[in-house]
Parts: structure tokens; sequence; C-alpha cells
């Protein structure tokens, strides 16, 4: 008998190949879900979109603040006042009328514009010029011969300064006053090749700013703005500067800039162009500062 019928059956051994490696543990470890992502990126826009608004709104702020914000009303923008030097130019007869009032115990004298074409010149007008009709300071100046303030001459820029927020624009036969830190008029006035200066504010739509930077007791000028008429306003008396400006104010002066020199000499002619000296003649001519002053010249209007 043979002993086959006691052997063990053979097991059968099976082998399985994948080709597929498994991953290591360090890239199971890095590995992010997808959702994780998501939210990282859109939490990160978020942070950018909010401190851009945050960025706009403070630049806002301060264009605002800076244009807008300066403590007095404003009676006409800039646009309005482009607008005005881009009419036509008055058609009346050339002449300065002057008269002489007091308000709040401050005696002034007014020198109404009527017809007149205002530029900006270097040379002093001569006593016999009959063009001349009125002429005064404008701009004011350090020692060195620069300018304070924003000052353009015939469309040469000569200074570029909006500190002061008070300014005055010639283009053509028109003249306006104005009270802006923007640059939008002095630009226009360029462009045309016209004159434009900026000066201390005094009145600004009926309203006086709360401090003034000019203080004592000296005789005052300034250009203002009543209705649709320039004057030229010179005090008789030493004034400080705010009872000057609340005495404009109180007049009914809608807008008013200073003007420097209020003992300086100079003229007006009346319609007949008989010429009446301001100031004492015998400080005529003025040879300090000879062609450094900018004087603000009235001439009769081209027809």
């Amino acid at each position: 008998m043979n002993d086959t019928s006691f052997q063990k059956p053979e097991v059968p051994i099976i082998i399985i190949e994948r080709d597929e490696e498994p991953q290591s543990k360090e890239t199971v470890k890095d590995a992010v879900p997808p959702s994780r992502k998501k939210k990282w990126l859109g939490r990160f826009i978020s942070v950018i979109t909010i401190a851009g608004c945050m960025a706009a709104v403070a630049v806002g702020y301060h264009y605002w603040n800076y244009y807008y914000h300066i403590g007095v009303p404003v009676s006409v923008t800039p646009a309005q006042n482009i607008q005005i030097l881009q009419g036509a130019a008055s058609k009346e007869t050339p002449e300065v009328v002057m008269t002489s009032d007091s308000i709040l115990g401050v005696a002034l004298d007014f020198y109404a514009i009527h017809g007149l074409r205002a530029t900006i010149s270097f040379e002093e007008p001569d006593t016999a010029d009959t063009s001349v009709y009125l002429y005064s300071r404008s701009a004011d100046h350090n020692a060195d011969g620069t300018y304070l303030g924003s000052l353009v001459v015939n469309g040469e820029v000569r200074n570029k300064d909006a500190t002061r927020l008070g300014y005055m624009a010639m283009v053509g036969g028109n003249s306006v006053i104005g009270i802006s830190r923007s640059d939008k008029v002095r630009r226009y006035v360029e462009e045309q090749g016209g004159s434009f200066f900026r000066q201390f504010i005094l009145v600004s739509n009926s309203t006086i700013p709360d401090k003034f930077h000019l203080h004592g007791k000296v005789e005052r000028r300034a250009i203002g703005r009543m209705g649709d008429r320039l004057y030229y306003i010179a005090t008789r008396h030493k004034e400080t500067l705010w009872d000057f400006a609340d005495a404009l104010r109180e007049y009914g002066f809608i807008d008013a800039i200073y003007i420097t020199g209020g003992t300086d000499y100079g003229y007006y002619r009346s319609k007949d162009g008989v010429r009446h000296d301001i100031g004492d003649p015998s400080d005529y001519p003025h040879t300090k500062w000879k062609g450094i002053i900018p004087w603000l010249v009235f001439r009769a209007n081209a027809d």
C-alpha cells in the first residue's frame, strides 16, 4: 500500500503585484484638502478688498478736506468763475467811481470798476499814461524776489502755491475773484494767456474767517465783489485786519481778498480821464523792488 494517501495537499501561493506605489508619509502630511485652499484664498481676497476700500475712503476724505473744507463757505465755484471768464466783456464806459463811507467805525474809500480790463505788469504805470484807470499792488514777494502764492503773468507761471486761498483771475476783458484751493482757474488762465494771483481771504460768501495771519493796525487795501461789480477798497486810517474784514462783510461785500501795500501810492481816473491820487504822490515811483513788484493794472476794455 502506497503512502501517498497520507501526503498533505499543496497550498497554492498567490502573488498580487500593484503598479502604483503608496504615497510617502511626507506627501500625505503636506496635502491640503481643496476646501481649505478655497477658504484661505477667499479670506485673503476679502482682506485685500477691505484694505482697498479703506484706502479709497481715506484718499477721498483727504481730497475733500483739502479742497473743500477750508473753514468758510464759498459763493462761486472755480467752474462758475471759469464760465464768467469765458463770457463777453463788459461794454460799459471805462471809469472808476470813487465813494466814501464808514461802517462799524471803519472809514473806507471805495473805487468801483467799470468797463476796465485787468492785467499784471512788472512795470509801474506812468502817471501820464491816460490808458491806465487804476493800479495797485497784487501778490506779495520775499526779500529774495520769490513770490508768495501762485502768480501767472500773461500766461507765464511765476509761482505755484495754493497756501493763500483767495485769488483774482483775469482773461481778456473779464476779471473775477474767488476763494478756493483748487488750481482749475489758474490752469485755465495759464492756457488762455491771462493773469492770476493769490492772496489772503477777507470775506467769503459774506463770512469772515475765524482767524487772520496778519496782525497789528496798519492801512489796509482789498479787492471786493458786491453783486457783479468789483471794487478796489482802501481804509483811511490804520485798522486791524479783523475790523477791516468785518466792515467789508457788514457793508455788503460777498467776497473780498487782501491787497498788500496799504500805504503805497497809486491813482485812479474818473470818467473825464482826470487822474486822482491815492496815497502820497511823493512816494512815486517805487524804486525799491523795481521790476519785481507785480502791479495790478486796470485799463479800458478793447473795443
